[in-house]
Parts: structure tokens; sequence; C-alpha cells
């Protein structure tokens, strides 16, 4: 907050913050005749899209008072803005601007009798925001005059003589020293101790008299200094020349570093490979390849060899640059290394050399001056000339600060013990000239050593050879490269081409979120394929990334990573190198993609452009707007075990948060991330899809990027020391520990019933299940995730596929459906397979629907496959000379049978993980059947969470019906995130309390739960529910509020479809039953929407009209309600309603059987939806133009306007409530039914024009 006085004398309190979108109307107001004269004509909307710094101050009523645009080229087209730097240096004398320190204004705009304490207060902040900038400029046409008081803030360049620019503008200058000056560090004095310890915030901590006894016993290794600002110091840093190198370099991977320690001949280095391992996935190659590159060059800079200069800077007469061969390790802020249970880099190099590093010890600064932290660093290198590097160490919690944003992360291993970060400073980064230019043929040689250690150092090499000599690839792709470099030494290289396939990524990624596609031109979009930088300026990096947008004429970067299933190989045209710059890149979120029925459509389909099937990867993206913002670091060490849907949901929701970068994650799993294998493979039909996640998603979302992976088993919890043990070995620290390792199929044991005494279940069963303490024989298959399908896959075609045996399948979930039609497809006799189900633990089957039931056991009798009811395993007998299952025997409730056995799977019963409970019970948490939690995932450790079907809620809330198993596990992990981002977020409220009366009652999550798979006979199943306690089918149907069933087709011949709406005419489950592949995504949008918005479905239906709810959701006027954008239309037509922004009153109702087709709409609400249609057409091409019909429009129903019982937050209810009935009143959406069959057409179809 600061106050600014009118030229009248009024005062305001204002306060500034960046711009936002909404603030365009407001700063448009503030615009008057001067605006235009100095800055030309403006689009307020274009200049925040490619603005590099938006300022906006606002008064204590929230109120825009000022605003303020900066970007990295002069505000009138004076030169191109790739050149302006020689231009100026050419046409103005005593000129020290770099594109490094220099912003120019392009706009400024205030209430007149605060224009000038507002433009002092927004270039005091930009100083502030930016702690290079030294120079802000301003062009203005030399007949214009700013002013005295405005003026004030800028000073006139001189123009050198004969410059003929000055003649129609005058440039001014705002230099920093006027409003926010670099500080004065200096040794520290006793007598700064009055200054110091208002500042101090160790105050709880340390004794009072610590501060006075740091700067009293100073020595030559310990050495205090201090920062004032206007004689009063305001920072205070305590360094050190003792820093035990040792312990770093077994806690911290330091190979770009050279293990802080001087050059040594005797160096113990791991050899280098030529190329990173084969299994090493795409992830792995971005997040140490590129710091590879960087680790090669280190400038050993002495004290007594530079010299400050006059703009501040710190150059260097003769810097000897020395190559070393790093190892290629991250030491960014995106830790990627997998962790083997064989610990396959447990070598660590041996560093003799003597320590190269001081440390800072303490460090505190006057909150007004943080950002001018660095200051402190040219003062203290000074005072240890022998040492390269300045080093710190920061706990977890303590959010990241200005002075370690200069620093370099350095990645910790998995396994360290070391409860802080560590950061890293070389001197060499106090450097200013960093300089970013085109490359050209005379950076071979240079860019050739920076290189040489990366594992693509070819392909960088190549496509600085097709610049060099073509400027663009064979297919004619411009192709552009830039290196960076300091002191004429090449410290870092960027290739970049024009992205060519914009629609596709558009189309598949939500990249509107970061930029608006309307102020984009296709020559603007930038596809980043090589970035390498030398480690001591990773600071620099945006920078860089700045510097190649201007010189490029670019306005965004796109950086994609591949799966590793991909890159086979590094050499291959999808082969990006790493880059470095992944740390300062957001995220992109995929979008989900309508499943078109393309011969349906025809020509109306999307272009070939938006429909393609290609590769999927995972996006990253930079542009002008985010270079200036910083994505707060969180370090705190959360540490996920088990890689379920809610763990791989949890860690996908904190990736794509996109203003927090998570350093520290860690996921501990069996078989590591999920979604290794190629895409289609069979083995995956084996258990059931619960459609949370895919390959593809894995693909878009590169988990490995940002997580790091340990391979194992959780074995031990040691909650005071707070680690988890992993398979018996390994310790993996933690701040935060979340449980999501669900329930698994366990081996079951046999009761051990005697088979010749002809024992019947209700003898046995009372000793069954119980856990197996054997030897599991290698013929018995327990499947829980793909790697296990995948290792009885391969089993089953080398042992049995060929030969003779029976299979046997054991147990009553949908899981032994999916096997036996998995067994057949590998061409596996029906008359093998033996299915055996023992008795239901409950009246509820796992098909829950008897039509569907019957089809599938028609389809296992066809198939010759046996099915035996009601039987419990009582033993099983090995062969001689072999682990092998030989034989079964099972008790019925009649009389006992046996079976040989070749193949025994197992899919009895579901339970938590024996190891797991043990490592639970053993950490003294409460386990009640599954682990104990609380509505917020607490478990009775605080710094404990858990998640899934491995947990339950207390007691105390009297539910145990309803567990996490009952919900979405994907919305489950989303919630859990949530609830963790609200502990962790740096700038975080407290949270609101909870409605009175509500503390003791469980949260019901409303996402659809989804189950399919395909089944015996080749059926495709698909089930999509609401969250719900399991209950039969026909007592559901009995209940006199259930609603209405609509079933098509028979499930027989393969055509079954029914479909499920309450009495509030919601749409709440869904079952499919075909011959051909179910479009789920397509159908899971139908969830929790209104039948009127599913074009009158109900009334439809009761009159005979659908006979197909196939044919009948794969028609044109469909789509739009696919498309992942439509939730965002009906919030806003619900906003429209319930603001009651519509006039006139309510119409009559119609007959309620009778579709309300001649009912006028609001004319407001059509302006919404044809917005929409134009906004989406890339996707929604099959719609026509619109033209509406203000004087009458007519809509499909009433529902619009109708409240729903269910609750003003239900889904149910938004779908009820919001654009349902709305969405006829413009006829521009499809129906492909003849006209005698719809009277008032929802849509129209493309090929009927107006």
């Amino acid at each position: 907050m600061t106050t600014i006085t009118s030229s009248s004398g009024n005062t305001e309190v204002i306060c500034a913050r960046r711009t936002k979108s909404h603030d365009v109307s407001d700063i448009i107001s503030l615009f008057s005749n001067f605006t235009g004269k100095v800055f030309g004509r403006i689009d307020v909307m274009y200049l925040l899209e490619k603005s590099n710094l938006a300022l906006t101050l606002c008064n204590e009523k929230k109120e825009v008072i000022a605003h303020a645009a900066f970007l990295d080229y002069p505000n009138w087209d004076i030169t191109d803005q790739s050149d302006w730097e020689s231009f100026l240096h050419e046409n103005y004398i005593n000129n020290k601007c770099t594109p490094l320190n220099t912003l120019f204004m392009h706009l400024f705009v205030a209430e007149e009798e605060y224009a000038a304490g507002c433009l002092q207060e927004i270039v005091r902040t930009a100083f502030i925001t930016v702690p290079e900038l030294q120079f802000i400029l301003l062009f203005i046409p030399a007949n214009e005059n700013l002013g005295p008081e405005i003026g004030n803030v800028f000073e006139k360049m001189t123009a050198a003589p004969g410059s003929v620019v000055d003649k129609n503008f005058t440039l001014l200058a705002c230099p920093r020293h006027r409003y926010h000056p670099q500080l004065y560090v200096r040794t520290a004095r006793l007598e700064d101790y009055d200054d110091l310890i208002q500042i101090w915030t160790l105050k709880e901590t340390c004794s009072k008299y610590f501060l006075a006894d740091l700067i009293e016993c100073q020595d030559e290794e310990h050495q205090t200094v201090v920062c004032e600002y206007g004689g009063t110091a305001v920072g205070f840093m305590s360094v050190c020349s003792q820093v035990n190198v040792s312990l770093f370099q077994e806690c911290f991977d330091l190979g770009p570093f050279h293990g802080l320690c001087k050059p040594h001949p005797d160096v113990l280095k791991m050899p280098r490979k030529p190329s990173i391992q084969e299994d090493g996935d795409k992830s792995n190659q971005t997040s140490q390849e590129t710091e590879s590159a960087s680790s090669q060059t280190f400038a050993h800079i002495r004290g007594q060899e530079a010299a400050v200069q006059q703009d501040g800077t710190v150059g260097v007469s003769h810097a000897e640059l020395l190559l070393d061969d790093g190892r290629g390790t991250d030491s960014k802020a995106s830790p990627t290394h997998l962790l083997e249970t064989a610990e396959k880099s447990a070598f660590h190099p041996v560093y003799r050399g003597a320590s190269n590093a001081f440390c800072i010890h303490v460090f505190c600064v006057d909150e007004k001056h943080e950002t001018r932290s660095l200051d402190f660093l040219d003062h203290v290198f000074k005072l240890f000339p022998d040492k390269d590097f300045c080093v710190i160490l920061v706990p977890h919690n303590v959010p990241e600060f200005h002075l370690i944003q200069s620093f370099v992360r350095v990645v910790p291993f998995c396994t360290s013990k070391c409860d802080h970060e560590l950061y890293v400073f070389h001197r060499a980064g106090l450097l200013k000239s960093f300089n970013v230019r085109r490359a050209t043929t005379s950076d071979v040689l240079g860019v050739k050593m920076l290189v040489k250690t990366l594992s693509l150092n070819e392909n960088i090499l190549n496509d600085l050879e097709i610049f060099n000599l073509f400027r663009r690839d064979p297919d004619g792709t411009p192709v552009q490269a830039f290196v960076a470099e300091v002191l004429d030494q090449i410290v870092g290289i960027s290739v970049i081409r024009d992205e060519m396939d914009i629609e596709y990524v558009r189309s598949h990624y939500n990249i509107e979120d970061f930029i608006n596609f309307n102020y984009y031109q296709q020559e603007e979009h930038g596809h980043l394929y090589h970035f390498a930088l030398n480690p001591i300026f990773h600071h620099y990096t945006k920078h860089f990334l700045k510097e190649i947008l201007r010189l490029a004429h670019k306005s965004s970067l796109y950086y994609p990573i591949y799966p590793q299933y991909v890159e086979g190989e590094f050499q291959n045209p999808r082969a990006h190198s790493l880059t470095s710059a992944l740390h300062y890149m957001v995220p992109v979120r995929p979008r989900r993609q309508i499943v078109y029925p393309l011969e349906e459509l025809g020509i109306n389909a999307p272009s070939e452009q938006v429909s393609k099937d290609q590769l999927s990867y995972s996006l990253n993206h930079i542009n002008r707007k985010l270079l200036l913002e910083s994505r707060a670091s969180i370090n705190t060490k959360i540490v996920v075990v088990g890689a379920s849907d809610v763990g791989i949901s949890f860690l996908e929701t904190l990736v794509f948060c996109p203003h927090l970068k998570f350093n520290n994650l860690t996921l501990i799993s069996i078989h590591g991330l999920p979604g290794k294998d190629l895409l289609g493979s069979k083995h995956r039909r084996f258990l059931i899809n619960s459609h949370c996640f895919n390959d593809e998603d894995y693909a878009q979302m590169s988990l490995c990027s940002w997580v790091n992976v340990v391979v194992g088993k959780m074995t031990g919890i040691n909650r005071a020391a707070k680690y988890v043990v992993v398979s018996k070995e390994k310790k993996v620290p933690y701040d935060y520990l979340v449980l999501c390792t669900g329930q698994k199929y366990q081996v079951p044991s046999p009761t051990g019933a005697d088979i010749s005494k002809l024992p019947t279940n209700r003898e046995v069963t009372s000793k069954w299940p119980q856990r197996y303490t054997g030897k599991v024989p290698s013929n018995h298959f327990t499947l829980n995730d793909d790697q296990d399908c995948s290792r009885a896959t391969c089993w089953l075609k080398e042992n049995l596929v060929s030969s003779e045996g029976n299979v046997i399948v054991y147990g009553n979930t949908i899981d032994i459906y999916t096997t036996v039609e998995t067994l057949l497809s590998l061409g596996i006799a029906g008359s093998r397979i033996h299915l055996v189900q023992p008795p239901l633990g409950s009246s509820v089957t796992c098909l829950n629907n008897a039509e569907v039931e019957g089809a599938v056991q028609d389809a296992l009798s066809s198939a010759g496959v046996s099915v035996h009811w009601d039987s419990v395993l009582a033993r099983w007998g090995r062969g001689s000379h072999t682990d092998l299952i030989a034989w079964a025997a099972f008790t019925t409730n009649t009389k006992p049978f046996q079976l040989q056995c070749s193949a025994f799977f197992n899919f009895a019963y579901r339970r938590v993980d024996f190891e797991t409970f043990k490592a639970i019970s053993d950490a003294r948490l409460v386990f009640d059947g599954r682990l104990v939690i609380d509505t917020k995932f607490r478990t009775s450790d605080a710094s404990i969470r858990a998640a899934g079907p491995l947990t339950k809620y207390s007691r105390r809330y009297y539910a145990d019906e309803w567990t996490h198993s009952n919900f979405s596990s994907k919305e489950v992990g989303f919630e859990l995130a949530t609830s963790m981002l609200d502990l962790l977020h740096p700038t975080r409220t407290p949270s609101p309390k909870p409605p009175e009366g509500t503390e003791g009652l469980i949260p019901m999550y409303r996402g659809c739960k989804i189950k399919g798979g395909v089944l015996p006979g080749g059926y495709h199943f698909v089930h999509i529910s609401k969250p719900e306690i399991p209950i039969r089918l026909d007592l559901e149907l009995a209940l006199h509020d259930h609603g209405t069933e609509m079933v098509t087709g028979e499930a027989r011949r393969g055509n079954y479809f029914r479909m499920h709406i309450n009495k509030y005419r919601v749409v709440d489950s869904i079952t499919c039953f075909s011959k051909e592949p179910v479009p789920v995504s397509n159908y899971t949008c139908l969830y929790g929407q209104h039948e009127r918005l599913l074009n009158d479905l109900y009334y439809r239906w009761n009159e005979g009209q659908i006979t197909d709810f196939y044919s009948y959701f794969r028609e044109p006027w469909s789509m739009a309600i696919y498309h992942d954008r439509f939730i965002d239309l009906k919030k806003e037509l619900r906003q429209i309603l319930m603001l009651e922004q519509v006039p006139g009153p309510p119409p009559a109702e119609p007959p309620p059987d009778e579709p309300d087709e001649e009912r006028p709409c609001p004319p407001l609400l059509l302006d919404p939806i044809v917005r929409y249609l134009r906004r989406h057409r890339s996707h929604l091409p099959m719609y026509a133009p619109a033209r509406t019909n203000a004087a009458a429009p007519t809509a499909a129903g009433r529902a619009a306007g109708e409240r729903c019982p269910h609750g003003e937050e239900s889904r149910q209810g938004d779908a009820l409530r919001n654009s349902s009935s709305c969405y006829g009143e413009v006829d521009i959406a499809v129906n492909s039914r003849p006209p005698a069959a719809v009277k008032s057409p929802l849509l129209l179809e493309r090929h009927r024009y107006f």
C-alpha cells in the first residue's frame, strides 16, 4: 500500500498488481486525447497479450486508477524489434541500455489528477518486480510534451551527432537509481545492531545476543556484511568459508559443479556412456541432458581480476574458461531421476580437490528491499577470492525467497537424508555481459564444445548446420538458431522452428488458458527443439527465452515431451534435446476429445488437423506474458505410495498447477509409473478398465518429467524420523506422506478340506478366506496391474497356448469375465477354461443386470467354457520336482470336485496388501479393516494423508457403508490434491469454516464411476453410474421414486443400451453392451445431463421415435454436448438466468408430455450459444452459421428455468437449471431426423442453409 497525492492535494491509498484481462474496460475508460498523441492507437487487449510486464494500480475500493504496459522493444515502429540495441547505440550517446536491463513503456494511462504519483509508483514497482531492469525507455513524438509533473519521471537522452531519428521522436529514459537503487553493501559493524534488530526474524529461535556475537566474532573464515539504504542497514548476511562438501556430495547430485571442489587430476568418475540407457524415458533425457551441456564450462574468475564498472556490472579481464565432462545430471527444479531397487546409480564420483565454495549461514533483509538481495553477492565473493561457488541450505518448508531465485537448485538424491535444499551460485553468474544473438558459422566450434556431452549433440549440430546453410528444413519449415555468449564464449544454444501444427495444439491442449488465440498470427508460434545453457548462468534462462522470442519475432514457444515407447532411439526426427528451460515453462493440460462418428458426419466432419491420430505427447509452453512471472517453488517433500488412479490423479493435479512448481514429488510404486507399454496391447484386457486414465493420458501428462520414481514396495514407516522404508532397504524421507495403495487381489489360501470325506461349503467357509503364507507357485497369477498382466501373457504364450492343460479362473468379480475373454483371444480353447466362482459375499452380482448376465453365460456356453458355481478352493497339488500347480480341488454346496490345472488365475477377493498393512500397523496408525481417515484425508498422523479403497471413514461419522471405493478415483485424487494445496500454497488463506451442523458429515463426491471391458463373446461392456451403495437392480427398479428406465436393443444381439433417468429427469446411469467399441468419453458427458438437453430424449423415446440409442447419440446434434467446453456454456447461461437479467414474465407452462416448442426464449441467452459455436467451430463444423430469430425464438423444453431439489451445488441441478432447454433457441444445431419426426428441430444440419 502506498499513499499518493493529487495535483489538488487529495490523497489516495493505492496498491500495485499485475494487470488482468477483466481490467480492459477500466483501462480504456482512462484513455484521453493525450494517450493517443503519445502512444498512438492502442488495442489494449492485444497489448496485454504481448506485454512482458503489465501493471495496474487500484485504490481501496478496488477501482483501477492507472495502468502501464512494458515490452522489450520500442513503443513506436522506429526500427525492427530485433535491431533496437544497435539502433540506440548508433543514434544516442552515453547509452548503456541492453536487452537485459531495458524495457520500453508502450502505454500509460491514469486518472488525470493522480497521473504524476501513479507514474512514479508504477515505475518503482517495475524496478522492484524485475531486479535486472536498469532503464525504462519511452519514445514520444518530437512535437509532444509529457508535461512538467509526468516529465520529471523521465530524462531526455542525448542524440548522437547526425542522428535523424531525433527529428521525429524524442527518447526519454527513467533510470533505476531514481526510484529503487541498488543497495550499498559493506562489512557489518556493532553499530548496525539497532537497525538490524528491527528486521531480525530469528528472535524466537536465537538468543538476543546471537546477532551481536556474529558481528563481533568475525575472522577470515567467518564474515558478516550488511546492505544499507539511506544510511540505514536494511539487510544482513553471515558467510563462512568452511563447507562440508563431502556431506553435500553424499546427499546431492553435484556433478555439474565438480562436487564444489577445485579441479584435481585424481577425480574418480563413472565412465560416460555415449548415450542414455535405452530404458531411460524421454523425460529422464529431458531432465538430464540439458544440464550436462550446461555443466561443461566453468569460469574460474578471481576477485582481483574483476572490476566493478560504473553501471554495476562485473567485468573480467582474463577469464580462463575450462571444460568439465559433466555427467549430465539435472540441476534444475524438475527432478526426474528413477531409483531402481537395485540402485543402478549407487556409484558417486569422488572429488579430491580442495573445497571451492563458501556458504551463507544467516540471511535476512527488509521486505521492501528483498528484490535487491543479489546485491550482496558481489561483495561477499570479494571476501573469498579463492572460492568460485556460494551455497545456501534452505529448509524444505521455507517458501522460496528472492535471493535463491537467482541460485541453481541442486537435485537431491532420492534417499538423501538431508532435510534441507541446497542452492548454488557461481561467481561468473554476476557477469552482466550475457548476450543473445543469432548463430553464425563461426559459432559451430563453440557450440560443439558446449554440447559434446549431450546424447543428442549430433541433432543439435545438424540443426545448427541446417540453419547456417538453408535457414529452413527440407520440408520448408523455417529454422532459427540462437546462441548466448559471455566474454566471447558460447554458453548457450537454442534451436527453434515455426510451429506448423498449431491447430492440432489448440484443439488438443488447453493452451487458451495461457494465451488468447485471436491476437496471435500463425507465424508467432514457435516450436522449441533444443535449449542448453551453462548452469552457472541458469538464472538468465528467462532472459534467454525472452531474447529468443524478440529476435525470432515470436510470441510463444512450445516444447513437447514424447513418451518412452516413442523414443526407442534418440537420433530420430522427434528427438528434442533436453531443455533446462523446462524449469520455467508451464505444463499444458490436454483436452478431452470428441469421438467423432466420421462416417455419419461425412463432409461435415472436422478437418484432419483436428481429428487426426498422431503420437501423443506432453506439451510445455512459455509466452511473453509468463516470462516475468515466477512460478512459486514448493520444496516440501511429498511422497506418494502407490501408482493407483487416486495417486496418479493427485500427482496430475499438483503438476498442472500453473503458478506452483513442486520440486520434491516422489512416487513409490512396485512397477514405477504406469503407461510405459505400447498402445493397444492385448494384455490390457485381463482387467476391467476404470477409464480414469489411458496410455494417451499418461503420455500427455509426462509425470516422469516432474516426479521422482522409486521402484519398490513400502515395507515400513518411521513416523518419528519421517521416512518410508522401501523394499526393506531404501529410506525415502518425507514431509507429507500420501498413501494411495488401494486394495489388491491376494493369493487365496486353500481351506485344507479333505475332499475324500466329501465336505460341503457349510463345513469349510468359516475358515475362508485366510492369508496365504507359503511359496506362490509360478503358474499362479494374481493380476493387479498392467505389468502383472504382461507377465501372465508372456508365460501363457510360452507355456500353454500351444500345449494342453486346463486354465482355472477363480473368483466372482467382473475381472473373471474379461480374463476369460482374453484367454480365448490368445487362442486357448474354451474347453480348457474352467470358470470357478466362490459364493457371493452379497446379493449384488458383479454385472448386476440379468439381461447382460444371460448374454455372457450364453457366450461362455458357446465357447465351451465350464462354469462352476459356489465353489471354494480346498486344496491344490504340485507336480513332482516342480513348483507348478498340477491340480486343484474345490468344495461346493453338494459334493466336491477336482480339476487338472496348468495355470491358475485368482480373483477371489481384494484386501489391503499384508506388507502395507504391517507397515501401517507398525507405525501405529489407526487401522479398522482399512486405514482410518477423517473428511480431510488425514490419518491419526497429521503428516500422513490417505485416500482411495485403502481407507475408510472414522466410525464417528456413522457412515461405514460409504468409502472412497463408492466414488470416482479420479475425483477423489483431485480432492486430495486440493486439500494439500490449501495447506502448501505460499499465499494460502485460512479455510472457511464449514456450515454449522456439517462437521460430522462425510463429503459426497458427484463424479460418475465407470467400469468397462471386453466380456466373453467379444461384447464391449461399459457401465457409467452415480456414486452409490450397491443395490440389486431388480430391487432398485421396485422403488417408488426410481425414475425411468429406457432400453433399446438386446444384450444377446450386441446392441443393448440402457439409460436411467431419475425422478428429476437427469441421467444417472448408462449401461452399454455392444459388439462394437463404445465411445466411453462421449457417453460420460451424458451423465448428469437433463433429458431435455438431450434433444427431448424422454419424449422421443416414449413416442417410439428412438429405437437405437447408439445411432441416436451419434447424430450430429449431440457433438456440442461432448465438447469439453460445453460445461462453460452451461455455467454462462445459468449465470444469466440466476441474475435475472432476462426481462418479461415467464410464459405459461405447456402440457407436461408435449415438447414446448412454441415457448419464447429470452434473447439474452442467444448470444452465448452463438459465441460458443463460433469459438469452437474447428471442433464443431457440423453446425451451420447462426441466424437468430430474436422476434420469436423457440425452445426445446422448459428445463432451463426449473430448480432441482438436489440442491444448489449438484451436477444434476446445474444441468437442470442451465442451458438444457434454451439450447434450442438458436437455429444452428444439427438434427438429422426427418422433419415429420422433429416438430421443433434443436439443431440445423450444415447442408440446410437458410
